[in-house]
């Protein structure tokens, strides 16, 4: 019985790329492709290990889906703003309220503005780091 091994299933268990050892290969000078995508070939000494290389461009499509979706929960916060606003307007028996939501809804409406700025800024970092690394040289004339 002590022998046995427990096998626990867990739902949400998945290893991340970080969590995964590096790969141990034969000497080579190229990138090489295999099946988690392509890999950059780092040598040392006589072992060589593969580690994969970063896909910047599915991160930057990443930040500019998260940048349309943050605008787009600040027009919808902003519109329902308004809608509080113009209901406050109409029904004087709920003015309090109408107005502490409407001002719930705008405060709502600039954090997503916030983060949709944040993630335009992200968008462009990652853009920036695809083109470091593919060997795209930014001059500064001033």
């Amino acid at each position: 019985m002590s022998e046995e091994k427990h096998h626990h299933h867990h739902l949400f268990h998945h290893k991340k790329e970080e969590e995964q050892p590096a790969e141990v290969t034969a000497y080579s000078e190229t990138a090489t492709y295999g099946g988690d995508g392509y890999t950059d070939t780092t040598t040392y000494g006589a072992v060589v290990v593969d580690e994969p290389l970063e896909d910047y461009k599915k991160e930057e499509k990443h930040h500019k889906h998260m940048e349309h979706l943050g605008v787009l929960g600040a027009t919808a916060a902003g519109a329902y703003a308004l809608h509080e606003k113009h209901k406050a307007d109409k029904d004087p028996e709920h003015k309090h309220k109408h107005k502490v939501e409407e001002e719930v809804a705008a405060a709502i409406a600039v954090g997503a503005g916030g983060y949709a700025f944040h993630e335009h800024h992200e968008k462009k970092e990652a853009k920036k780091e695809d083109e470091e690394a593919h060997g795209k040289k930014h001059h500064h004339l001033f």
